[in-house]
């Protein structure tokens, strides 16, 4: 697999910045393999993605890092450089639906995510014995809703524990509690099988019927102290008519859920989602 390193900047709109950081990778030898751009004209911002061929540099990512600056500090921008050696570590989370789960599980099999997947908790002990076919650590974390909090310190420890970069609510039926979306802010990728803002909370396919919509969605958003209300990644659909009924529903919409989760992730783990304020842009 080839080796690359991903810039990513966020900054303040003015005329010299493609050319500013062209130049300076072309100076180091560096060899630009893909290229994504875009100016927001509402609010003066620019954001930028570059796969840089690591290979094609006589300097490590730290050397690049550090060779950058300059150029961060005069565009004031807000940036990272990732090696893709450095592979993400992800916890998944899940209650008793298993689709989103076997989904990420199979693509991170078949190598369609990049990435390494060092455990599943859940507060519930039904996909043990799936998870653990795929030889990855389980952890059954019970929440007692009288008393969550001794739970959701367990969830914690465990996360800590495995290192994770990224955490991903596989349709994990409980609200984390306020510390941990902030502790693990912009790290928290949730699946919600409605296309929100519309039908947030519970149920969300029975409210839809009871509305007598046409479309059904899922969305894949980060997870923020406000329920539901986070930054969205990834979003799609399915028409549905007055002949479906609720169960007809929520069949349709565990594939989109499952697909719609599967690209956010994708997407977040190769760098491609850039958050600006409660919205994002996405170099797809």
């Amino acid at each position: 697999m080839s080796h690359f390193y991903r810039l990513v900047v966020s900054c303040p709109d003015q005329v010299g910045i493609v050319a500013q950081v062209s130049s300076f990778i072309a100076q180091q030898g560096g060899s630009i393999t893909e290229a994504s751009q875009h100016s927001d004209l509402e609010t003066g911002r620019f954001f930028m993605r570059y796969e840089i061929l690591a290979d094609s540099l006589d300097m490590s990512a730290e050397a690049l890092r550090s060779a950058f600056e300059p150029v961060a500090v005069r565009f004031d921008m807000q940036w990272s450089l990732v090696d893709t050696q450095q592979r993400r570590r992800v916890v998944l989370m899940v209650s008793r639906e298993s689709h989103c789960l076997v989904d990420l599980l199979y693509r991170w099999q078949v190598g369609e995510l990049d990435c390494d997947i060092v455990g599943v908790i859940s507060n519930h002990d039904d996909m043990r014995s799936l998870t653990e076919w795929y030889a990855i650590p389980y952890y059954h974390v019970p929440v007692n809703p009288a008393d969550k909090a001794v739970a959701f310190e367990q969830v914690q420890a465990h996360i800590d524990e495995a290192r994770a970069d990224c955490i991903v609510l596989a349709r994990y039926m409980q609200i984390l509690p306020p510390a941990l979306c902030q502790r693990y802010a912009g790290q928290v990728i949730n699946i919600h099988h409605s296309f929100l803002p519309s039908f947030a909370g519970a149920k969300p396919y029975h409210q839809a019927y009871e509305r007598g919509v046409k479309l059904i969605g899922a969305t894949c958003h980060y997870v923020t102290q406000e329920l539901d209300a986070g930054p969205i990644i990834e979003q799609d659909i399915h028409r549905v008519s007055h002949c479906h009924t609720p169960t007809d529903l929520v069949r349709f919409g565990r594939d989109v859920e499952k697909a719609v989760l599967a690209r956010g992730l994708r997407w977040h783990l190769e760098d491609r989602v850039l958050v600006h304020g409660n919205k994002t842009v996405v170099f797809s």
